[in-house]
């Protein structure tokens, strides 16, 4: 089974395409918003990934989610399933083709310094970035039952990496 989007060679494209979109989000959340960040494997220059780009918004409160929900629409995102108590997810397809995703965390949130320590572990260390990068492509080649399968799959790693860090 297919993942949401093919996994790619990196597209020295995607920061653009990051500050395209982190420009058309901010107006969105006002004051509420604390920071906006790209994140995910598009974040991370000669990783491949699926040529989703990943964007988290760090706000002080959820306040104006409904409000946010509805301008979120007008852009073309779509609510997803929320990760967990204060991680709401939204998505963005453009002709039928995954195109971003969005995350929304309140300040704190443990998520926010996953994603961040991550992304910028992969930028430092080229040995663990290639070694990302095989793990996903053989778990892209290996998927039978699509994207959570992927995901969990991918977890260990992920957890390893961020255990050395602490």
């Amino acid at each position: 089974m297919s993942l949401t989007s093919p996994i790619k060679p990196y597209d020295p494209t995607w920061p653009e395409q990051y500050s395209i979109e982190a420009a058309r989000l901010k107006p969105i959340f006002g004051s509420a918003l604390i920071g906006i960040h790209h994140v995910g494997s598009t974040a991370v220059p000669e990783l491949a990934a699926k040529g989703e780009i990943d964007v988290l918004a760090v706000v002080k409160s959820d306040g104006g989610l409904e409000d946010w929900s509805g301008s979120l629409v007008a852009l073309g995102y779509r609510r997803g399933g929320d990760l967990s108590s204060g991680h709401y997810f939204f998505k963005r397809d453009v002709n039928g083709v995954r195109t971003h995703k969005l995350h929304v965390c309140l300040d704190g949130h443990g998520q926010i310094a996953r994603m961040l320590k991550f992304r910028d572990h992969l930028r430092k260390h080229a040995g663990d970035r290639s070694r990302y990068q095989e793990l996903k492509l053989r778990l892209e080649r290996e998927n039978t039952s699509g994207i959570q399968q992927y995901l969990l799959a991918k977890e260990p790693f992920i957890r390893g990496i961020l255990a050395n860090l602490d």
